[in-house]
């Protein structure tokens, strides 16, 4: 080999080194930099990647009825998982004499899974190296004071292993009750309806954290670290107006009245008249398998015609502008009305005579609501739009859950609007859209002495037992119209139950009603209304009752609505006024403000009614009568009354024979019992009771004596 070549090799030898050390060297620096220099940076992305802060969700509030019933609340709930490494079990002899004992309990705890099958869990998972070994979902507080105490986790919270998540399942103890009102939370959607919506805020209240750290099988397990957690902050409580009573009889006469007519839907709300909360409000849907279930608040969305619900507003207006008087009359034209220019009114009724307003109002004629209407506003129809508007019929009532469907009420510059016959329409509840509980609080302001209020359905929050806001209902309206005219309505509003289509329905009842029926038909979408010629176009109705009781001292207003009855007849008289009568009997019945019930006598704190000494018999009867209760049962004829704080005691008036009894304080006829029976004679002077007597008792007397007595 050539010196040239030898040296060529060595060269690239050495260069090939060369490369290799400046190589190594900056591998060195590299690794320098990094942990030294960049050290700080790349732990804080290694702490990212593999730890993180999860949100602990806050304990929602509780929402309470109107007597502090538990409506809706939340119930802690605990998913079970176990470190199969923890300290206290990080040898295997330790592990193994204690899983049996484990899974026995375990076993015994939740029979779904054998004691064999809890064993194979525990031992796989300790096989796979599982720091985080799912045990049990939706585990109740109860069962988890119990697990706590099992083998293996009761050696403490970081030996044994036992790793709780909790979270919140939200319950309502009523389960049905007022669902659709109290609502729910819509997990998917991430939002909520009803009150548990309008109130969310509240409910809700703050959510925590805490640092969770990725184990095997992505799963994330919480970092045992006090420092790094935030505790959730539990939400506002919510004191609803809803009675559960009230809210029962409700759902269950409406169920039943919409199951017996076959209808496609309805409603009830029941308002205390003075505050505007409601007591119950009830909607139900029928489901394609027949049954009737909470869907829709009905209530507070659905706004449609109200049909003839609405002549109140009508003859309000007519009467506050002096259009008409109670006794003025008008042809019904035989309950047949051709409008010029416009479609045909009917009536139920064929009314071939002249009718009094009082007497239209009452048979519900839409012949003379519309003629009414039109007589008194055809030149300028403006003016009874501008009244209605006064009302606020046109307004939502602004209510604290959202979802209200909103009033329309047209006037002349509305695009609908009809010269020839949007004005006689209207006048007997067509050709606008008003939600039940807009009519109701319309109705409510006539009880509650023409103010109109908005209704409430809650009342009042709470956080901590601590109240933080209080509500009232809005007023909407200090005055719907004058006292003249109030009074005329109220008297309308009687009589339609007392002489009117609602005669027989509260017939003998213990309390007066004042309402109006009202049966509208219903538009089948595009169809329209229909003529009833074929199944496409067949009519379909609603029936409303809607009015409030006592008529002279109204406490509560109620609405009624059924939609679309299948079965026997669809007149309101006969399909929503039995629910209303049957609610208001059970209310009428429940408050014992409406029906206190008879007296009670207290003995001790109260007089008691005077008396004569004479017969145990007759004496008891009359006591039992008054309500007093006899303390003690004697046989003799004679008493003496003794006024005690538990009842009144009969003392024995025992006598001896030969000796003369005591008479003094009875009455006439129980004086001669007792001396007869003695064996004396008597004369009595006076009338009353015996206030002397001649011969002193206890005086031995042969028998047969006279003795005189003297009655005051």
């Amino acid at each position: 080999m050539s010196v040239s070549i030898r040296k060529t090799i060595l060269i690239r030898v050495y260069l090939a080194f060369g490369l290799i050390l400046l190589f190594a060297a900056a591998v060195v620096i590299q690794l320098f930099r990094v942990q030294f220099v960049q050290g700080d940076k790349w732990k804080a992305m290694a702490s990212k990647i593999s730890t993180r802060y999860q949100t602990i969700e806050a304990a929602r509030g509780n929402i309470f009825a109107n007597d502090m019933s538990l409506l809706a609340t939340s119930v802690p709930e605990y998913e079970l998982h176990m470190d199969m490494f923890a300290g206290g079990i990080a040898d295997d002899k330790t592990f193994n004499e204690k899983v049996d004992s484990l899974a026995l309990m375990l076993s015994q705890l939740y029979p779904d899974k054998s004691e064999k099958e809890f064993s194979r869990l525990l031992r796989d998972a300790r096989k796979d190296g599982s720091r985080y070994e799912l045990i049990r979902r939706r585990v109740t507080h109860k069962e988890l004071k119990l697990i706590r105490n099992f083998p293996i986790f009761n050696m403490g919270k970081y030996k044994g292993g036992l790793i709780v998540d909790e979270q919140n399942r939200r319950v309502k103890p009523f389960q049905s009750l007022a669902e659709r009102t109290i609502g729910y939370k819509n997990e998917n959607a991430n939002k909520a309806v009803g009150l548990e919506g309008a109130y969310a805020d509240y409910i809700n209240g703050e959510n925590g954290k805490r640092l969770v750290q990725r184990m095997p099988g992505n799963v994330w397990m919480p970092v045992r670290n006090g420092e790094d957690e935030v505790e959730p902050k539990d939400g506002a409580d919510i004191i609803s107006t809803i009675d559960v009573n009230f809210q029962d009889v409700a759902q269950d006469v409406l169920r039943a009245q919409l199951d017996s007519t076959g209808a496609d839907h309805g409603c009830v709300v029941l308002m205390e008249v003075s505050t505007g909360e409601i007591r119950a409000i009830a909607n139900f849907t029928k489901t394609k398998s027949g049954k009737y279930e909470e869907k829709l608040n009905y209530a507070i969305s659905d706004a449609g015609d109200p049909g003839s619900t609405f002549k109140l507003a009508t003859y309000m207006s007519l009467f506050d502008q002096h259009k008409i008087d109670t006794n003025s009359t008008i042809n019904a034209e035989g309950g047949k009305y051709k409008i010029p220019k416009g479609p045909t009114i009917n009536d139920v009724e064929d009314y071939n005579f002249v009718i009094t307003a009082k007497k239209a109002f009452e048979e519900s004629s839409n012949v003379a609501a519309a003629r009414f209407a039109y007589n008194a506003y055809n030149n300028n129809q403006k003016e009874f739009t501008d009244k209605l508007y006064s009302y606020h019929l046109n307004e939502p009532l602004g209510l604290q859950i959202p979802g209200e469907g909103h009033p329309v009420v047209k006037n002349p510059k509305s695009r609908s609007w009809n010269k020839y016959y949007s004005l006689p329409e209207m006048a007997y509840g067509y050709e606008m859209k008003i939600t039940p509980l807009q009519m109701l609080a319309f109705y409510n302001s006539v009880a509650n002495n023409g103010k109109m209020i908005a209704p409430i359905l809650v009342k009042e929050i709470r956080r901590y037992g601590n109240t933080i806001e209080q509500f009232q209902a809005r007023v909407i309206n200090e005055k719907v119209c004058s006292d003249a005219t109030l009074g005329k309505v109220r008297s309308l509003l009687e009589g339609v139950i007392t002489e009117g289509n609602g005669k027989t329905l509260f017939k003998n009842s213990l309390y007066t009603v004042a309402g109006k029926t009202g049966t509208a038909q219903i538009a089948n979408g595009i169809r329209g209304y229909g003529n009833g010629t074929g199944n496409s176009e067949k009519k379909t109705y609603q029936a409303s009752f809607c009015g409030y009781f006592p008529a002279k001292n109204p406490k509560y207003s109620m609405i009624v609505v059924i939609n679309h009855p299948t079965k026997g007849s669809y007149l309101a008289a006969k399909v929503a006024g039995p629910v209303f009568k049957k609610i208001a009997d059970r209310v009428y019945a429940a408050d014992k403000s409406l029906n206190p019930g008879a007296p009670v006598h207290y003995v001790g704190n109260t007089n008691l009614p005077q008396i004569k000494k004479g017969n145990t018999k007759a004496l008891k009867h009359v006591y039992s009568k008054l309500g007093v209760k006899p303390l003690y049962a004697v046989n003799n004829a004679s008493v003496n009354g003794v006024d005690t704080s538990n009842g009144v005691a009969f003392e024995d008036a025992s006598y001896k024979s030969g000796v003369v009894p005591q008479v003094k304080g009875m009455g006439l006829s129980d004086a001669l019992y007792v001396l007869g029976n003695a064996g004396y004679k008597v004369v009595a002077r006076g009338s009353g009771m015996v206030a002397n007597q001649s011969v002193t008792a206890g005086s031995i007397t042969p028998k047969g004596s006279k003795i005189i007595i003297e009655l005051q």
